[in-house]
């Protein structure tokens, strides 16, 4: 099943943890919005809940670069949620591309942040975000995001806000 879906998931998203065991669309959507609440409410272990842990689990943005393996995705969160930066993100404007195994979300991530000397910034991101129904698991896990920015002055500004 294939369709374009404004899920608006930001600062108001739920922990659906529980639901990502649905092995249906609705445990996928679960997932997704479970990352989105782990996201906005710096929740690094509901978030490394969302996330594989396989070794192959990916990470693909300009902050992190290539990371593998679900620790180190782990990893990068925490430190963000660390850096005292005040994220907030909502996804919204998603294409959502679902099998009975897979779905993938490919859509735009609004973000703000906080910056000692400009207040909250803003900065938009092209993202798409691949889940996997692990039977091991016996739920929907994040095993992959791409993420990009097209203003590159945003992005230069971002990257320094993350680094420290």
């Amino acid at each position: 099943m294939y369709d374009v879906v404004d899920y608006d998931f930001g600062p108001a998203a739920r922990n659906r943890l529980a639901d990502t065991t649905r092995r249906d669309r609705e445990g996928a959507v679960a997932a997704l919005e479970t990352f989105y609440y782990a996201l906005n409410n710096a929740d690094a272990d509901t978030l490394a809940e969302v996330w594989s842990d396989d070794e192959l689990a990916q990470l693909d943005n300009p902050v992190g670069g290539i990371i593998r393996s679900g620790a180190a995705i782990a990893g990068l969160y925490r430190r963000i949620f660390a850096s005292g930066m005040d994220l907030s993100v909502t996804f919204t404007d998603a294409a959502t591309y679902l099998t009975a195994d897979t779905a993938v979300f490919a859509g735009r991530e609004r973000c703000e942040y906080t910056e000692p000397e400009r207040g909250r910034v803003p900065v938009e991101f092209r993202t798409s975000r691949f889940f996997a129904w692990v039977p091991d698991d016996g739920r929907w896990r994040q095993i992959h995001h791409h993420g990009s920015v097209d203003d590159p002055d945003a992005l230069r500004a971002y990257q320094a806000a993350v680094r420290g």
